[in-house]
């Protein structure tokens, strides 16, 4: 397998190419799936089972995190275009299903401009991250152990929390936004020197995973300070 970076000019460009018009179709297809959950009152349904009980939280995520684990492995078989389409698909609807509460939060009892600055806001950090990532010519995959070790940390602290009953306030999503950050810088890295020309489809998967993550965390920023107001 030839990493992309080692490949011909055309090749990266095609590559590069296909990946962000992947991501940019996971990001349509994740905002199509909250419409349709919340016109068909899932997302409300989903909301009251996670204000229930702050155990249902737990169950959802490790639901997801199933999910995520088997998408990702779908995803990366570089021989199976099919394949690698189901494990995104699969990843975007999971992603969606646990997104449905908070933005549900936010679009009704938030401030109507909470979720447009929250995207907006994500967009310009991931453009800024993504510029810096190709024009640095930086490798960043030396985050990756940074960002494991951060990532049992920060799902130590989430599990404890609803275990416990205590709240992750302002702080903790400032410093997950950092994480996110990085993860985007690590990630756009990692697609370039670990991934072949054709895995572009499991790239846009570890991009928009990030995306999601980083757009999260800005969005329970801007609630928070939105409710203080």
């Amino acid at each position: 397998m030839i990493a992309v970076a080692k490949a011909r000019p055309s090749e990266r460009a095609q590559f590069i190419q296909k990946t962000y018009t992947h991501l940019a179709g996971a990001i349509g297809a994740f905002i199509l799936v909250e419409f349709l959950l919340f016109q068909t009152g899932i997302a409300g349904a989903l909301t009251k089972f996670v204000l229930g009980s702050r155990f249902s939280w737990l169950m959802i995520l490790g639901a997801f995190s199933l999910l995520g684990w088997f998408s990702r492995g779908l995803a990366a078989k570089a021989d199976e275009i099919g394949t690698q389409y189901a494990g995104l698909g699969i990843y975007v609807v999971a992603q969606a299903l646990i997104f449905a509460p908070l933005l549900y939060i936010a679009k009704y009892f938030s401030d109507p401009t909470v979720i447009p600055t929250a995207a907006i806001l994500t967009l310009l950090m991931f453009g800024g991250l993504t510029a810096i990532a190709f024009t640095t010519k930086t490798d960043f995959t030396f985050l990756g152990g940074i960002l494991k070790i951060g990532g049992f940390v920060a799902l130590g602290l989430i599990l404890c929390s609803v275990l416990f009953g205590f709240t992750l306030g302002l702080l903790f999503s400032v410093v997950m936004v950092v994480f996110a950050s990085a993860a985007i810088l690590y990630d756009t890295s990692k697609v370039m020197h670990h991934y072949s020309s054709q895995q572009y489809v499991a790239a846009s998967l570890e991009l928009f995973a990030s995306v999601a993550l980083l757009f999260w965390y800005i969005l329970r920023i801007v609630m928070t300070i939105s409710s203080r107001r």
